[in-house]
């Protein structure tokens, strides 16, 4: 039995429609006073999978989530996987600075109190995250589909990560399709603008299995020109290092650039910058609900609920 929240009830009829499983409806609504409602409207089986983002608003998102899983369990369920794709306070997973809350664990230890018996999430800002359960879990890969898409749609592409950080999800993607990748040095001036400029030897690749990227050979400025240049990275939010990077592929002779993300979070007109700055595409997994959300995760999440 599969139960999507009101934040992801279209992926969980997609990952119903892929298990051939019941999809379970319910009843959400918000009282004039901002408290929720929810209520289940059928038997419940004793395995259910809930599917529900904690996205904006991740409050409301987060409180109705944890409502499913107890009421779940208080109605005979007996084991419960918890199917996050994108986990809102996930991106603090430290202190650091003295005082701050450790968002990220509080919201493991929410999941886990409510009766999740497995947590599943795709593409976690960190991956140390995990840690903070007691319980199984799994962190899945959106770039596989990633990937697939790219393949039906760009012919001759260099995978630029727009910061070391993501330089993973670029080599698995380049992995995948066979092509070139590197990443981008970025320097952070403030809490919304940044300065980027593309590394031209990397040799610090993890993979041995690149299938035209070796260990230790130079990756130059030159190699973006006349290539699609398809920029990957987890989250995009306000999307000023996307716009940055942009225009420096541009700069160096990009035949085209294309942007794709796991998780689009997309603030603060983020989609009219990246589009005004030039990207012939932009698109994204449908972790979160957006006008840009046309690759779908369901598959993946079904793969690892068979």
């Amino acid at each position: 039995m599969i139960i999507g929240g009101s934040a992801s009830q279209k992926l969980a009829a997609n990952v119903a429609k892929e298990l051939g499983d019941v999809l379970c409806p319910i009843e959400t609504k918000k009282f004039p006073d901002g408290e929720r409602y929810i209520r289940i409207k059928s038997e419940v089986d004793k395995e259910v999978t809930i599917i529900q983002s904690t996205g904006f608003p991740q409050d409301e998102n987060l409180v109705e989530l944890l409502f499913l899983i107890r009421t779940v369990k208080d109605l005979g369920a007996e084991h419960v996987k918890v199917v996050v794709p994108y986990l809102g306070y996930g991106r603090q997973e430290l202190r650091f600075k003295d005082g701050e809350a450790i968002s990220a664990q509080l919201v493991a230890n929410l999941i886990e109190e409510s009766g999740a018996d497995e947590f599943i999430s795709i593409n976690l800002h960190e991956d140390s995250v995990r840690d903070f359960f007691n319980i199984p879990t799994a962190n899945l890969s959106a770039m596989p589909p990633i990937a697939e898409y790219i393949a039906n749609t760009v012919e001759n592409p260099i995978i630029i990560a727009p910061d070391k950080g993501a330089l993973g999800f670029a080599e698995e993607i380049a992995e995948i399709l066979g092509c070139n990748c590197t990443y981008m040095s970025k320097v952070r001036l403030g809490p919304d603008k940044v300065e980027t400029t593309i590394v031209d030897i990397h040799s610090d690749f993890d993979s041995e299995d690149l299938a035209k990227v070796k260990k230790d050979s130079k990756v130059n400025i030159d190699s973006v020109k006349d290539k699609e240049a398809i920029i990957i990275d987890d989250i995009i939010a306000t999307g000023g290092t996307i716009v940055n990077a942009i225009g420096i592929l541009k700069e160096h002779g990009a035949k085209s650039v294309d942007v794709y993300c796991v998780h689009p979070v997309l603030v603060n007109d983020a989609v009219l910058k990246i589009s005004a700055a030039g990207a012939r595409e932009l698109a994204s997994t449908d972790t979160l609900k957006s006008d840009v959300s046309s690759i779908s995760v369901a598959k993946i999440i079904a793969d690892v609920l068979r």
